[in-house]
This record gives structure tokens, C-alpha cells and sequence, in this order.
């Protein structure tokens, strides 16, 4: 891969990051993380649209990638909830950003 003249190149980290969050519904589950741990149908509700079995996957993913955190709640009821990692906090100012942006379109 080559250099541009400004001196960017993007390597295996940087593009291991960019395909994550690049996935489709990663940012959004990400997004609705930011507000504070979560149980999974709370993620569920915060995310129209996103399937059960997809929401899985990314979360699965996002723990894989050691961006958030899966906790198994004592119980009763038994439930697990996500938590952004010290890792996955460091995204923040990035999807901020974007929701900023996204505020800002025309509707």
C-alpha cells in the first residue's frame, strides 16, 4: 500500500478499526452504548430496525474487538448487560462527531 503525499497511510489497525465500525448497525449499537450499560432489549429499543440476530453478531464482535464489555447480571431475572470498554470509550469523540454531523443535514 503507498503513502500519500501528506504522509497517510492507512495500516492493518486502522483498517481493522474502519471495518468494524464500518459494518452496518456497529456505530448505532455503539452509539446507544454511550449513554451506559445496557441490557440487550434495551440496545434493541434505542436501535430501530436492527434484528435480533444482527445485533448479536455486532455485539459479539464489539466484545471480540474488546470495544464493549458483556455482564452476566446475577439475577433474578437473570439478564446480561454491555458496557463500553476503556477501549470502546475512546470511539466517543468520533460517533459524536457523526451524530453532530448527522443533526446538521437537511431532513
Amino acid at each position: 500500500m503507498e503513502t500519500l503525499r501528506n504522509g497517510f497511510r492507512c495500516g492493518d489497525r486502522q483498517l481493522r478499526v474502519f471495518r468494524l465500525v464500518g459494518k452496518r448497525w456497529t456505530l448505532p449499537i455503539l452509539a446507544a452504548l454511550m449513554h451506559g450499560p445496557a441490557r440487550f432489549s434495551e440496545v434493541a429499543r434505542a436501535v430501530p430496525g436492527l434484528s435480533e440476530r444482527v445485533m448479536s453478531e455486532r455485539l459479539q464482535e464489539l466484545c471480540e474487538a474488546r470495544l464493549v464489555t458483556r455482564e452476566v447480571d446475577a439475577g433474578p431475572p437473570l439478564g446480561t448487560r454491555y458496557r463500553l470498554t476503556p477501549l470502546g470509550e475512546r470511539l466517543r469523540p468520533a460517533v459524536e462527531s457523526l451524530l453532530e454531523a448527522a443533526q446538521a443535514l437537511p431532513e
